[in-house]
């Protein structure tokens, strides 16, 4: 039977890649330097400190990375203030979830911080707990996230339904043993044993998911 579903947050549950772009673009070019398509695709589903590593190899040791990853943090939580944009079909999913009483995690490379007014939106009491980047010793592709909230509930992993939009995520929690359900949202995932490819959350019900545990 189904143990518990795991859901990603940012391109899974929010559609909050297009904020993390306009973050990094906005930074970049205050650092005299260009950001693209290609560079949302290699640092998608990524944590925060890859990511301003990445920058800083773009550009040159010309900031403090502890600083930038202060200000890509404020750029987002600026803009999550404001509004936080849900992916079709995420809240109807959480709901779906939460009624049958079987129990869920959001599972993020994203901070705390940040994680915090996202929650706002998602809504805190449709989830069983969360598990944010900063409170893993290894984020994705590693399986310590999955891993770690697995544990939390006290479920097998093997019996568990992890979705996710990235294949940094997927790998993690392939690794994990989950069961996975992948939603692209910026760069493809292709098909694989013990995994199912949607092109949206409005294909995914509790039925699907607890078939894929049968």
């Amino acid at each position: 039977m189904l143990q518990a579903v795991l859901f990603d947050m940012d391109g899974l549950l929010v559609d909050s890649e297009r904020l993390w772009f306009e973050s990094e673009a906005e930074i970049m070019a205050d650092l005299g330097a260009s950001w693209g398509p290609e560079d949302q695709e290699t640092l998608v589903g990524g944590s925060i400190a890859r990511t301003v590593a990445y920058m800083l190899a773009r550009t040159g040791p010309v900031a403090d990375p502890e600083e930038l990853g202060r200000r890509l943090l404020a750029g987002m939580a600026e803009r999550l203030r404001v509004n936080v944009p849900m992916m079709p079909g995420a809240k109807e999913l959480l709901d779906e979830v939460r009624e049958a009483g079987v129990p869920s995690a959001l599972v993020s490379s994203t901070h705390r911080a940040l994680m915090e007014y996202a929650l706002d939106g998602i809504g805190r009491d449709r989830l069983t707990l969360t598990v944010a980047g900063d409170e893993v010793a290894h984020t994705k592709p590693h399986p310590e996230p999955y891993l770690t909230a697995a544990r939390l509930l006290d479920v097998d992993p093997r019996r568990c339904v992890a979705l996710e939009d990235s294949p940094s995520g997927t790998d993690s929690a392939t690794a994990a043993g989950c069961h996975v359900v992948a939603v692209p949202s910026v760069v493809p995932i292709p098909e694989a044993p013990g995994r199912t490819v949607v092109s949206s959350l409005l294909e995914v019900d509790l039925a699907r998911l607890r078939s894929l545990v049968a």
